[in-house]
């Protein structure tokens, strides 16, 4: 039981640290000293801080992508031929995210996971999520463009960012925003409830009309 044990309070640790500081200023030794192993444990284990670092991101996306693969299963099955309305899809991604962290830390670890993930991450981490996850990532994708026939895809693109970066950072601020709901208005928020405060806001930006300049711009091509 050792093995297991070390290795997971290892994980634990790293990733917690990694979410609070950031992965250039999380070193090794920070790991090593809150979770009380030595630095040969995590070497024996991981390897290296980049293995380190992909195992942390792993523990959350395997279990979100196996999700989504099944919600989108479900999806495609249930609409065929025709294109899932965005509402519905964009739920089913809620639904995915809000499952995983009960297996792990919190939700808001995950998420600033995520911002990281877009913010400071290096090469070795986007080519690992890239080969890992990206089937998963472009499948959605597919979705959401049927499921948005009218938006160029450039513009999709940036929505879809967009629309990730409002998710990022709402939800890796639960603790401040529930504590304002609380002070301010008196609204004992749940996670799912701030999700259905978001889910319109969401919504309404993937789809809003486009700017007059792509409008122009697609007026000049035909």
């Amino acid at each position: 039981m050792a093995r297991p044990d070390t290795v997971t309070r290892i994980l634990d640790t790293a990733e917690v640290l990694f979410a609070e500081k950031g992965f250039a200023e999380t070193s090794l030794r920070n790991i090593t000293t809150r979770a009380k192993v030595n630095l040969a444990a995590v070497n024996y284990h991981f390897g290296s801080k980049k293995a380190l670092i992909q195992a942390v991101f792993a523990r959350y996306l395997d279990p979100f992508s196996e999700r989504l693969n099944l919600a989108l299963d479900g999806l495609e099955a249930r609409y065929r031929e025709t294109r899932v309305p965005l509402e519905v899809l964009l739920e089913q991604l809620a639904t995915s995210v809000l499952e995983v962290p009960a297996e792990r830390n919190s939700l808001k670890v995950f998420m600033k996971l995520l911002g990281l993930a877009y913010t400071q991450a290096q090469g070795h981490l986007r080519r690992y999520i890239q080969e890992h996850y990206g089937d998963t990532f472009h499948r959605f994708v597919a979705c959401l463009r049927r499921a948005t026939p009218d938006l160029p895809d450039a513009e999709r693109f940036w929505r879809l960012h967009f629309m990730l970066g409002t998710v990022v950072f709402t939800l890796s601020g639960l603790d401040a925003l529930r504590d304002i709901a609380d002070s301010e208005y008196q609204e004992h928020m749940s996670v799912r409830e701030l999700i259905r405060h978001l889910r319109p806001v969401v919504v309404a930006g993937m789809q809003a009309p486009l700017p007059a300049a792509l409008e122009t711009a697609g007026s000049a091509v035909e």
